[in-house]
């Protein structure tokens, strides 16, 4: 019998079983994955890496071998115009350091992530197991069943989804969800562009949402671009001039001649926070536990909360003889997880309805704001730290770079 099935190879998943494998070498864990074997190399997207993630990912052995991929974020520059204004007035402006030498995120190429979580994951003898999903499963007294699309069917004591944030698992496991559709998409695409960047990401606030540059090595940034869903999707069907056209009056001149260099996709963006964590023999971890608009960027940072989180109620729990996958061990989980995310839910909600709009009185009222905060060098920080990672007391152990 399996001590913990993983249903789910992401990042979020990998680094579940990695850390658990890691601080408890005895339990026997395995990796189920829908995606063909190698498939994750072929992911163009870049994600935002906070300090406390990259802190955490130290801890597991593996940041070593993705820093020389990232891309340290050194500054942030927030505006808030229309997008025909010729000139787009800063209003904020953070400084990338939580700490001498340690910046407050990184961009990382995504398959630069995967790949080193996947190579640990088998230098500790986690099984992987890829074009492989669970079907359904059945909670029992000391186990769960587990039916797996090939066909068998594998006890554990613990099941733990990370498949998504529309988790076939949450839905077996009959977990509702608060859900609400913003009616937005997010475009997802690299260009490549004659200037350096310095390492400084932008986000401009725009009437239909945030239009995010963010900073990746060799001339290249991430965009992480908001429209209504019905523009998005005829941004992304057009041809490549009128694509190009339209970024560059999002994006600007100063960074020289753009080029798209990956392709472009478009994603519906909704806020999703699951009622519930955890079930008897169940739990739930990354997307499929929260999904949230990414304006603050904090989406894949919530993932990596519940992974410290997660993993250090299950060590303690196995070093104090208790049964790991028992409802009374996997309430501390919830319980350590799921305020911090409603309230992330919450904050993100607001920000996106405060800022995607073009209601004057709300406009001059935000640009106050973000005036007040610029002018507020302490309370600058505060927010830093908070989009860090490093300001929670009680942080678990991963997030501070110890295992648990």
């Amino acid at each position: 019998m399996l001590d913990i099935l993983v249903a789910g190879g992401g990042y979020t998943g990998l680094s579940v079983a990695v850390s658990i494998k890691k601080a408890a070498p005895h339990l026997n864990i395995m990796v189920v994955d829908g995606a063909p074997d190698g498939a994750w190399q072929k992911d163009g997207r870049a994600s935002a890496i906070a300090a406390a993630a990259s802190r955490l990912l130290d801890a597991l052995g593996v940041w070593s071998e993705i820093l020389p991929k990232a891309q340290p974020i050194n500054s942030m520059v927030i505006t808030d115009s229309r997008t025909a204004d010729p000139v787009r007035p800063v209003f904020l402006t953070f400084d990338g350091n939580v700490a001498d030498g340690e910046p407050f995120a990184h961009m990382v190429p995504n398959p630069a992530m995967v790949g080193p979580l996947i190579e640990m994951a088998k230098s500790l003898g986690v099984e992987l197991r890829y074009s492989t999903t669970v079907d359904g499963f059945r909670s029992g007294p000391g186990s769960v069943n587990a039916h797996l699309s090939s066909g068998e069917t594998l006890a554990a004591r613990l099941l733990v989804a990370c498949d998504g944030v529309k988790s076939k698992l949450r839905e077996i496991a009959g977990i509702k969800t608060v859900n609400f559709d913003y009616g937005q998409s997010g475009i997802v695409t690299t260009v490549e562009h004659e200037r350096p960047h310095g390492g400084v990401a932008e986000e401009h606030f725009l009437p239909a949402g945030p239009f995010a540059i963010l900073p990746l090595p060799d001339n290249r940034s991430s965009l992480v671009w908001t429209e209504r869903t019905h523009d998005a999707d005829r941004l992304v069907a057009s041809d490549d001039l009128v694509f190009e056209e339209e970024l560059e009056r999002r994006f600007g001149h100063k960074l020289g001649t753009l080029k798209v260099v990956s392709g472009r996709r478009a994603f519906p963006l909704g806020l999703t926070l699951a009622r519930a964590f955890v079930a008897e023999r169940f739990a739930l971890a990354g997307d499929a536990a929260h999904g949230i608009h990414p304006i603050s960027g904090q989406g894949l940072n919530l993932g990596f909360k519940d992974v410290a989180a997660l993993a250090e109620t299950i060590v303690d729990a196995d070093r104090l003889g208790l049964d790991i996958g028992s409802l009374a061990v996997l309430e501390r989980y919830q319980s350590w997880r799921r305020f911090d995310t409603f309230r992330m839910g919450v904050t993100t909600d607001v920000l996106n309805r405060l800022f995607s709009n073009d209601i004057t009185p709300i406009r001059v009222a935000r640009d106050f704001g973000l005036g007040l905060v610029e002018r507020m060098p302490t309370l600058k920080s505060f927010f830093i730290r908070q989009a860090a990672g490093v300001s929670s007391e009680g942080n678990p152990k991963l997030l501070q770079g110890v295992l648990p």
